[in-house]
């Protein structure tokens, strides 16, 4: 909807999205039944432009959940509130061809890189937001950001969230072409958490993250390899103790893009560290706000990459109609034998015990997705997570079964 010129306008979207998601044997058979639930997601948005300087941004969620037992987590249910409502002036245009700057205050979202450390959190029926200011410029060949926020509390009920005064995220991160294709990133991160818990006990924690990626995305067009390297350095304090943790990241692939099915093989390999509690730094790395599905389908539920090695294949092709289809296989370790697992958000799954066993366990997965048309997509997911030798020391040791359904709108 366009007003007086090209520069004054508002755009309407949205989406509706519907999940029934089934979960056997969670936590490796601490709850050892089948749960399955409904979620379901709406949103709406309304961008407004007031010519070049001055824009405000907002944003309607709403998440449902049914049918689980145990009642809702905080990433399933949240009535209806705003994910997003902000104020964001500064310099005219965005172009590759001009510099700019601007400033935006209010509630909104985060999603860096490749998300494994900064995510919107798409996954879940519920998506993370926060509230504080960022600064957006560019300057020549160089992006920048950075901002100052707090974590927004997802509340079961109806505009009633509030910022996190337990937790305080700031930092800065810059991206800028180095080849034709090929990108570099580097970032520094902050994360003040006044009470943080780890398999060596609960305190404070004030940890700094230091980062550099390099990455070429996905080919499209042509056939050629992509890749997308990561490496983390971690440092701060953690009760009276230090911090010192890392990790290293990489997924490279190879897009077959004139023969049938346009498969695109990759593998991906990480590593982040676990603690030793004979030591006084914690050894833990800390994901911060990860992205879930980025560790395979059992996000929601399984291990997650902390303290953790894994090696994690996959294959990927694409059907007539718009349907896709992924496979892959994740084999997981720990780093330390004298650390516990973690979930994909960071909190303790498993201490260690009396266990030395480094094998945490493989889990194959499909996901088959039908691209209906520009708005309307259909989703169905299977993983299994067989255990390995720590959870079977550790027990319970069931398998970890999920399957999910999805369908959504976008407009």
């Amino acid at each position: 909807m366009s007003w007086k010129s090209d520069e004054w306008y508002s755009t309407v979207g949205g989406e509706i999205r519907e999940v029934w998601e089934q979960i056997g044997n969670d936590e490796f058979g601490q709850t050892p039944y089948w749960n399955g639930y409904l979620l379901q997601r709406y949103m709406v948005h309304v961008d407004t432009h007031y010519g070049p300087h001055l824009r405000t941004f907002v944003q309607l969620k709403s998440g449902l959940e049914d049918n689980r037992i145990g009642g809702p987590r905080i990433i399933d249910e949240k009535r209806l509130d705003f994910l997003a409502a902000y104020l964001e002036f500064g310099t005219a245009g965005e172009r590759e061809d001009r510099d700019f700057i601007k400033l935006r205050v209010g509630r909104q979202e985060l999603n860096y890189g490749s998300g494994r450390l900064v995510s919107v959190r798409e996954g879940p029926n519920v998506r993370q937001s926060f509230d504080g200011f960022k600064v957006r410029g560019k300057v020549g060949g160089w992006h920048v950001d950075g901002w100052a926020v707090r974590p927004d509390l997802d509340k079961p009920g109806f505009f009633n969230n509030a910022p996190n005064h337990a937790t305080e995220f700031w930092g800065v991160y810059a991206t800028r072409p180095v080849t034709k294709l090929a990108s570099a990133d580097g970032y520094y991160l902050g994360l003040d958490r006044q009470s943080a818990t780890f398999n060596r006990g609960t305190a404070h924690e004030l940890r700094h993250t230091l980062g550099v990626r390099l990455w070429r995305p996905i080919a499209l067009k042509e056939k050629r390899w992509d890749f997308d390297d990561e490496a983390v350095w971690q440092f701060g304090s953690f009760g009276t103790g230090g911090i010192r943790a890392w990790t290293v990241a990489s997924d490279h692939g190879y897009s077959f893009l004139d023969t049938p099915l346009r498969p695109r093989v990759s593998v991906k390999a990480d590593l982040s560290s676990g603690d030793d509690p004979n030591k006084k730094d914690l050894g833990t790395f800390n994901p911060i706000f990860p992205l879930g599905n980025y560790f395979g389908v059992l996000a929601s539920t399984g291990p997650g990459p902390v303290n953790f090695m894994d090696i994690h294949p996959r294959l990927q092709t694409q059907f007539p109609h718009g349907v896709t289809v992924s496979t892959d296989w994740v084999f997981q370790w720990r780093q330390s034998t004298l650390d516990g697992i973690y979930t994909v958000p960071g909190s303790l799954l498993r201490p260690t015990g009396t266990s030395r066993a480094r094998y945490v366990g493989d889990r194959p997965g499909i996901e088959v997705k039908w691209q209906v048309d520009r708005h309307l997509w259909m989703q169905a997911d299977y993983g299994i997570f067989d255990p390995g030798n720590f959870i079977k020391q550790t027990q319970p040791a069931k398998d970890l079964n999920y399957w999910a359904l999805w369908a959504g709108y976008k407009f």
